[in-house]
C-alpha cells in the first residue's frame, strides 16, 4: 500500500545542532474501560506511567509451544541467512527475528489473539494493523544490550508514523529476572518526545539493528529524565506481558546470567495513524520494519 502524503512535522529530530525536549502533541489513552477489557484503574495507570504488566497473558502451555516455534526458526538456516534475522556481532547467536506473524502460523496467531489485540485496539481507540513484529532472543552468558530509546523517534523519522498512536506489547516466554536483561522503563517519560542529533545515513537500518548510532537520546537528556522519573526494572515470569506506549523511554542491560531471556515483541499501529513518508530519512525501511500495510488485524 503506498504511503500517504506527509503533512506538517509535530516531532522533528536528527536535527541540526542541540537535542531537545519537546511536550508530546498526542493522547495516550484513545478508548475508555467500556471499550475492550482493561478496567479503567488499568487505563488511567497506562496514561501515567506510559506501561501496564499483564499477568499470565498466555499459558504455560502456550509458552511451550512459542519457545518450540522459536528454537526452530533459530535452527533453520534458511532463517538465519534471511536479512529478516539480526545476528550477534560477537557471538554469532541469532538476536531477532523480524516479521514472524508472516513467516511463522504459530506467530500470526497470537499476533491476532483477542487477548492481545482487544487490549491494542482499546489502547489505541481504533482498529489496529501490525507495524512490526520479532522474536528477541537473549541467551545467557554474552545476550547483548539494547541502549535507550524512544521506538517512537525511529518509528518517525525512518518508517513515516505521524502520530503517538502506536503500542508495543512484549510477552515473556521466560522468566525475567532483574538479572538477565529485562525491559527498562522510565515511567512518564512517553510525555516527552526527545529530539535527537544527526542525519541519517542510508540503509541506517544494517546497522541500526545491531548497533544503534543515529537516533540515540542525548545522555544529559537521559541522566535528567532518569533523575526525574526513575528507571522500573520490570521482572516477571513467563507467559506475562508488558504492554507500553510508542515513546516510552526503555532499554535492558546485557544478559551475563546463565538464564536466557526471549520474548514475542507485536507492534500495534492505529489504521488512523499509517505511515507516510519517512520524516527524517531518504527512503522508507524494508516493510518488515514498518509494514505498509495497513490492513486491520481481524
Amino acid at each position: 500500500m503506498t504511503a500517504g502524503t506527509r503533512g506538517a512535522d509535530l516531532y522533528p529530530t536528527r536535527v541540526e545542532g542541540d537535542a531537545a525536549e519537546l511536550p508530546r502533541q498526542d493522547r495516550v489513552v484513545w478508548g475508555g474501560a467500556a471499550d475492550g477489557p482493561l478496567d479503567q484503574g488499568a487505563l488511567d495507570g497506562f496514561d501515567r506511567d506510559g506501561y501496564l504488566v499483564l499477568e499470565d497473558l498466555i499459558t504455560a502451555e502456550e509458552v511451550d509451544g512459542f519457545r518450540a516455534e522459536l528454537e526452530r526458526l533459530s535452527a533453520d538456516p534458511v532463517v538465519r541467512a534471511d536479512e529478516r534475522t539480526i545476528v550477534e556481532g560477537s557471538s554469532q547467536q541469532v538476536r531477532t527475528i523480524f516479521d514472524v506473524h508472516r513467516s511463522s502460523e504459530v506467530f500470526a496467531r497470537i499476533a491476532r489473539d483477542p487477548r492481545v489485540v482487544g487490549r491494542a485496539r482499546q489502547i489505541l481507540g481504533s482498529d489496529v494493523y501490525v507495524h512490526q513484529s520479532r522474536v528477541n532472543l537473549k541467551p545467557g552468558f554474552g545476550g547483548g544490550d539494547f541502549a535507550w530509546h524512544s521506538d517512537f523517534e525511529t518509528w518517525h523519522a525512518e518508517d513515516g508514523l505521524p502520530r503517538m498512536r502506536t503500542v508495543s506489547i512484549s510477552i515473556s516466554l521466560t522468566d525475567n529476572f532483574s538479572f538477565n536483561g529485562p525491559l527498562m522503563i522510565m515511567p512518564g517519560t512517553h510525555r516527552t518526545y526527545v529530539s535527537c542529533t544527526g542525519r541519517t545515513p542510508n540503509d541506517n537500518y544494517r546497522s541500526s539493528l545491531v548497533m544503534q548510532n543515529a537516533g540515540t537520546p542525548d545522555e544529559g537528556i537521559l541522566t535528567r529524565m532518569a533523575d526525574e522519573h526513575g528507571i522500573d526494572v520490570l521482572a516477571g515470569g513467563a507467559g506475562s506481558a508488558i504492554m507500553f506506549d510508542c515513546n516510552c523511554m526503555h532499554g535492558s542491560n546485557g544478559n551475563i546470567s546463565p538464564y536466557a531471556r526471549s520474548n514475542i515483541f507485536l507492534v500495534y499501529n492505529s489504521v488512523k495513524n499509517t505511515a507516510v513518508e519517512p520524516f527524517a530519512a531518504e527512503r522508507a525501511r524494508p516493510d518488515f520494519l514498518g509494514s505498509r500495510d495497513f490492513t486491520p488485524v481481524g
